[in-house]
């Protein structure tokens, strides 16, 4: 039995999947690594099938035509055969001691019968460019090392956000969710995190900096220009995630969940908002401003939430000039916090 399948979905990853690769072959024959090559037109593909090669009890390898991110983990999904599912970017890597503890947490949680639906893990910033690291952890927000449900759980705070580095799902709770990603579109690990959590009945975290996530490339899908570049995707992504879920149906059920996705709602709408005022044109305008009705018309308490919310008020200064000063701080706080 496999307990985690790893999926890597890679598109002409050939100068970095080894470092991904190596790091997950540490966690040993209890693991299987799904490798996507997603029409790579590099060595990718020639690379994954030579890891499938060397290691046919652990690595499996699936070439498609080009689908994108979200195309990647669905495939990764419905071959998977472990009882947790985790997507690990090709241009990333997990922690090789940590993740021994991982697989050793994970053995014995199946072994006594239990599989919470959903495991947290700290993760790392790895700033290419200075060098520097900044670690992600959950401690002040969830038990260390029991099984809880969210009403266990503190709110998370606005920089605390949960991102795919830090989650693991389990395998058939994702399957029995329909999580579905859209294809050819970037940004969706935003909704692989948001979509199934109000089916996560049971969590269980372990304050391990597991995750290495790598950042500060100039290619890289979360770098400034690139993100302005591509902002009607995070917009996509972004509508997708509103009709998604009746936030105000989350809340009857649980006011530590609804919290923990409005806030994930607000960040996707900040972000939105803040790359549409750097586009610095009236169509962009507009677009923000669309944005902006389509949430009142949606639900005119979670507008008003949103709007005059911390995060939010600095989006909603009036003019070029509200506009400019929105950009500075977002600048500024990407300057503090480094988040791409």
């Amino acid at each position: 039995m496999k307990l985690v399948s790893f999926a890597v979905p890679c598109y002409n990853s050939a100068a970095y999947m080894d470092r991904c690769l190596n790091s997950l072959l540490a966690a040993g024959d209890e693991a299987e690594i799904i490798i996507i090559d997603d029409g790579s037109t590099d060595d990718t593909g020639r690379i994954a099938d030579e890891y499938a090669r060397r290691h046919p009890s652990i690595v499996r390898v699936i070439h498609q035509e080009n689908g994108g991110h979200g195309a990647g983990v669905n495939a990764g999904l419905a071959a998977s055969e472990g009882v947790y599912y985790k997507v690990v970017d090709s241009d990333d890597r997990l922690d090789e001691d940590a993740i021994k503890t991982y697989m050793r947490t994970i053995r014995a949680l199946v072994k006594a019968g239990k599989t919470p639906d959903m495991l947290v893990t700290n993760y790392v910033y790895d700033h290419v460019e200075d060098h520097s690291s900044k670690i992600m952890r959950y401690t002040s927000i969830f038990p260390t090392e029991e099984i809880c449900t969210w009403e266990d759980t503190n709110s998370l705070h606005s920089s605390q956000y949960l991102m795919m580095h830090a989650v693991t799902y389990r395998r058939q709770m994702l399957i029995d969710c329909k999580l579905e990603l859209p294809k050819h579109t970037f940004y969706v690990d935003n909704i692989y995190v948001y979509y199934p959590q109000p089916y996560v009945e049971s969590i269980y975290y372990m304050n391990i900096d597991l995750y290495r996530y790598y950042i500060g490339r100039s290619d890289q899908s979360v770098n400034e220009k690139v993100m302005a570049s591509r902002v009607d995707q995070q917009l996509r992504v972004t509508y997708i995630m509103i009709d998604s879920h009746d936030l105000n149906a989350i809340k009857a059920k649980s006011k530590v969940l609804y919290k923990n996705m409005f806030c994930a709602i607000s960040m996707m709408i900040t972000v939105s908002t803040i790359f549409l005022y750097l586009a610095d044109d009236e169509d962009s305008v507009k677009k923000r401003d669309d944005l902006w009705e389509y949430v009142k018309k949606k639900d005119k308490h979670i507008y008003r939430m949103l709007r005059y919310m911390t995060l939010n008020v600095f989006t909603n200064f009036p003019g070029y000039q509200g506009r400019k000063l929105s950009v500075t701080l977002y600048r500024l706080a990407r300057k503090i916090y480094k988040f791409n």
